[in-house]
């Protein structure tokens, strides 16, 4: 991973690590739920950001250069990864 992209990551990680603790002070408040919803909501979408730039990263990184090599059995390893990650992700 490239510095900048890393650095990007590592920013909107700690942004959402801010963000949960505000919401774990909001339950403790006893804030309205609706409000703590729409909070968790936006760290999800967060969430979902972060892993869009590190599949990106990936997708021009290690794949890439898995599809260009060689080696068939690296490229299937990479291509059942990425199949893994979707099937993991469409069962949330």
């Amino acid at each position: 991973m490239d510095t900048a992209t890393k650095k990007q990551v590592v920013n909107r990680l700690r942004s959402i690590q801010g963000h949960v603790r505000g919401i774990e002070r909001m339950v403790e408040e006893n804030a309205y739920c609706i409000d703590v919803i729409e909070q968790a909501i936006a760290v999800q979408r967060a969430l979902e950001k972060v892993n869009g730039i590190m599949l990106e990263n990936h997708l021009q990184t290690c794949v890439s250069t898995a599809i260009r090599g060689e080696d068939a059995q690296e490229r299937e390893r990479v291509i059942g990864e990425l199949l893994e990650v979707f099937e993991t992700a469409s069962k949330g």
